[in-house]
């Protein structure tokens, strides 16, 4: 019988709690130390009976732990992840993979160097809706792309913003925390991005960072999505309202949020409906609706069995530190072209280490 990996939870916020919840229904891993400064992190820690260290250069010289998750604010992934994987610690760090491009590319560095493995946490991926989905499109069932469309409306309650970091510029917005996921999951299913228009509005809150935003993207192979995504919006058309992924925190709405029209054939997410008309496919033909096959199972779960696979085996991580940061790139592109009101192509060339031009992502397209 393997033994359990003890794992280490740093940062006792909301999605860490959510991994913590995660952790007691696996049966091959186990809770082994919370990192938490704060009062409510030792509460919890008591509660759950395991000891609470007070940061990341503690739990190191602790030794309880084989791995780590990573749950802390955005500005704090480069120092947290560095100090771990050059101790040696296999690190599952919370999305966005970091506050910025540059400190991004400089968890890559440390990534390379320290050979141990680092997952980044698009949890969606893990989803087996996705993952049907992801067969179906790279299959060919869809035809080409050629357009999408994305809606997140979150209305977010008043009390979320009181930590102060989720009202800065840069660190906390739709765009960063939520928008991340939907440009995750376009790249994954359609390939790279090319270049990006949007419009950013702050006019609901009045904080430095956006409530709002309308983003249009231009796929490398040709495509073009729509993005409008807020936390000052009502409504049920968001990933989080319709996919019933966390039901303990938000409820399931029998509605779609994501659109794909191919050249042969449409799909909707979450519902997983594929419209396909019989023959040539044209506005008279009546389009049948065919929902996908897939087995449900718990995206966080299904992330941490996959952590656990590459901390015990080794291998490629589902969502690698160069794939999130490609990720960076385009939301740094799409940030440069809603303060521009200009067309900015998406330059991922410092991803590739052969690179000698370096980075240069913000040209007008």
């Amino acid at each position: 019988m393997q033994h359990r990996i003890g794992i280490a939870v740093i940062g006792a916020g909301v999605i860490g709690r959510t991994h913590i919840d995660t952790l007691t229904r696996m049966g091959d891993m186990r809770l082994a130390a919370l990192v938490d400064p704060a009062e409510g992190g030792r509460a919890l820690a008591e509660l759950l009976g395991v000891p609470c260290l007070p940061d990341v250069a503690a739990l190191i010289d602790s030794g309880l732990a084989q791995a780590a998750i990573v749950a802390t604010p955005n500005e704090t992934h480069l120092p947290v992840s560095r100090a771990l994987l050059e101790a040696g610690i296999p690190v599952l760090l919370e999305k966005p993979v970091a506050e910025s491009v540059e400190s991004a590319l400089g968890l890559i560095r440390t990534a390379d160097q320290a050979s141990v493995p680092l997952l980044v946490g698009h949890h969606r991926r893990h989803n087996p809706i996705i993952r049907a989905a992801h067969d179906a499109i790279r299959e060919g069932i869809l035809g080409d792309l050629v357009m999408a469309t994305v809606t997140a409306s979150l209305a977010k309650p008043a009390a979320y913003f009181d930590t102060p970091w989720r009202r800065t510029r840069g660190a906390g917005g739709p765009l960063l925390i939520n928008l991340v996921h939907e440009i995750d999951l376009l790249r994954h299913f359609f390939g790279e991005i090319a270049s990006v228009q949007a419009i950013a509005s702050h006019a609901r809150r009045g904080f430095p960072v956006e409530d709002t935003a309308a983003v249009c993207l231009r796929l490398a192979g040709g495509g073009l999505a729509t993005l409008c995504i807020s936390d000052a919006a009502v409504g049920p058309w968001a990933w989080d309202l319709s996919a019933g992924e966390n039901p303990a925190r938000f409820p399931a709405h029998p509605v779609s949020a994501h659109h794909y029209a191919g050249s042969r054939a449409g799909l909707s997410l979450p519902d997983l409906t594929l419209w396909q008309a019989q023959g040539s496919p044209d506005w008279t033909r009546e389009l049948q609706p065919q929902r996908l096959a897939h087995a449900p199972a718990d995206p966080y779960e299904q992330q941490l069995a996959h952590f656990a696979a590459l901390i015990r085996d080794g291998g490629a991580p589902r969502v690698s530190v160069r794939d999130a940061t490609a990720n960076m790139i385009v939301l740094d592109a799409i940030d440069q072209a809603a303060r521009s009101g200009q067309t900015v192509a998406v330059d991922l060339s410092i991803l590739n280490p052969e690179s000698e031009t370096g980075f240069n992502n913000g040209k007008v397209a």
